[in-house]
């Protein structure tokens, strides 16, 4: 969440020219700045070239659209240099570099595969069975 949002005049609250949030996937604290809009970006917490090998090459249109646009389940606002970092990478390849986070990361990331039957592959079920010893 964006705090100390200051909007664009004139644009009914629509346009953020700055603000702050903490990074979930490492913790720091981020100042966003709408002329390095860079440093902020939305991560698919389930990649969408994750998916697409998974099963949604066969999705309608209309499914892959909420997929890939489904700010309640499946998009989060995080660090620039970590979502590139991550990249398409799911849980078997990588986790956020914030332990604090990993335990919410994997459940976010299982909230996902389940909502939208999407199979886990082996080596994100051995990576998220063992994260789930430490949660």
């Amino acid at each position: 969440d964006l705090s100390d949002v200051v909007f664009k005049p004139g644009t009914r609250d629509c346009v953020v020219l700055s603000g702050a949030m903490t990074d979930p996937y490492s913790g720091d604290r981020i100042e966003f700045e709408r002329s390095q809009a860079k440093s902020v970006q939305i991560d698919h917490v389930f990649p969408l070239a994750a998916a697409w090998d998974f099963g949604a090459n066969s999705w309608t249109p209309a499914l892959r659209m909420r997929f890939a646009n489904d700010t309640s389940l499946n998009l989060l606002a995080v660090n620039g240099p970590d979502n590139q970092s991550k990249g398409d990478s799911t849980p078997g390849e990588w986790l956020p570099p914030n332990p604090a986070y990993r335990c919410f990361y994997a459940g976010k990331y299982l909230t996902v595969a389940i909502s939208y039957g999407l199979p886990v592959s082996r080596a994100d079920h051995s990576a998220l069975t063992e994260l789930a010893t430490r949660c």
